[in-house]
């Protein structure tokens, strides 16, 4: 009985929760050398809401990962959702409910269309959504004018993007919520199981039943959707639009995706991706604090860092299993098939 409590109450390994000592870090450090700028309630607020819009591209990204697929076109998304409803709020007048359904619809369509690349043309998804961003640029380039577009959204809109509930910017409420229909849709449905099948082993998968084309392609799907909402939760906090918009972040949101992968479990998942983006943004935003001027390089420089250093703890942990299952397993077959001839078995005559 005491064996069973301790090992419920048994605190998580570095390899297993790397970004949380991290985050512990990183707080200790400026909390200690620059106190007075780093733990204000400005300087929480300002990170937590900066970040929303990279945490819902990285669940965005995680989707379809579940399933063993790619989405290089979120960052792309997110701009031609922004884009689209950009254009009908200035060109149209349509409320912004309206225009921002249509928004969606239009992100969904363009999912849809990467889906049936990747699933009827049997186009590998690296591929299929990399092309699908290039097109989704162009035609956000197209509407655009390739000019930014400023001054369309109504007041209405924008508090929605910005206004706070309970002293936390209201955003941030936004990215929980999505965060916990996806937790709940991947950890305790069928289609949640269905999805990581899919990822772990697509053939045994489909052998077992489970419909592995329609997972990616529904994936693929969704993913589009969360970056068209991210992309929407944009143009409420910034309330223009320019064609710099999207892309630029379609790296921070692999990054917190791979370096959550290491985190509580031995895959991509919803918590271990939002803590890697607030670990990685907490950081960054305390560097920039410390020095002030001349590091507009640190946030790229601190992203890759941690990446590498988080995947390389877990992998140290990986190593020894790997070797020992291969102790267990014997040596090579072409070893074992080479037996000498006195011990080599006597056929019976």
């Amino acid at each position: 009985m005491a064996t069973a409590r301790s090992s419920r109450l048994r605190i998580p390994g570095l390899s297993k929760a790397s970004a949380l000592y991290l985050l512990g870090l990183i707080f200790l450090i400026f909390g200690l050398w620059i106190p007075e700028t780093f733990l204000t309630s400005a300087t929480f607020k300002l990170v937590l809401s900066d970040q929303v819009v990279i945490g819902l591209l990285g669940l965005a990204v995680l989707i379809p990962l579940s399933a063993g697929a790619f989405d290089l076109s979120c960052g792309s998304m997110l701009a031609f959702s922004l884009v689209v409803v950009s254009w009908f709020e200035q060109e149209t007048g349509l409320n912004g409910i309206v225009s921002s359904l249509l928004a969606l619809g239009a992100c969904v369509v363009a999912g849809f269309l990467s889906g049936l690349v990747v699933v009827k043309f049997r186009v590998n998804s690296f591929i299929a959504t990399l092309g699908m961003s290039q097109v989704l640029a162009a035609a956000t380039l197209y509407i655009s004018g390739n000019r930014q577009i400023t001054g369309v959204f109504s007041s209405t809109f924008l508090e929605f993007g910005r206004k706070e509930l309970l002293g936390i910017p209201i955003v941030v409420y936004y990215l929980a919520a999505i965060a916990l229909v996806i937790w709940y849709v991947l950890e305790w449905t069928p289609l949640g199981r269905h999805l990581l099948a899919t990822g772990a082993n697509h053939d045994a998968a489909r052998l077992a039943g489970v419909r592995t084309d329609r997972m990616v392609w529904g994936g693929l799907v969704a993913s589009a959707f969360i970056a068209g909402i991210a992309g929407l939760v944009y143009g409420a906090k910034v309330g223009s639009f320019s064609n710099t918009f999207g892309t630029p972040l379609l790296f921070p949101a692999f990054a917190a995706v791979f370096f959550g992968a290491t985190q509580f479990k031995t895959r991509a998942n919803v918590w271990g991706t939002l803590i890697a983006v607030y670990a990685l943004a907490f950081g960054v935003k305390g560097l920039q604090l410390a020095f002030e001027g001349g590091v507009y390089w640190i946030t790229p420089l601190f992203n890759g860092l941690a990446l590498l250093i988080a995947v390389a703890l877990a992998s140290r942990k990986a190593l020894p299993r790997l070797r020992l299952r291969s102790e267990e397993d014997g040596p090579p077959m072409d070893d074992r098939s080479t037996t000498s001839p006195a011990s080599a078995p006597t056929s019976a005559t």
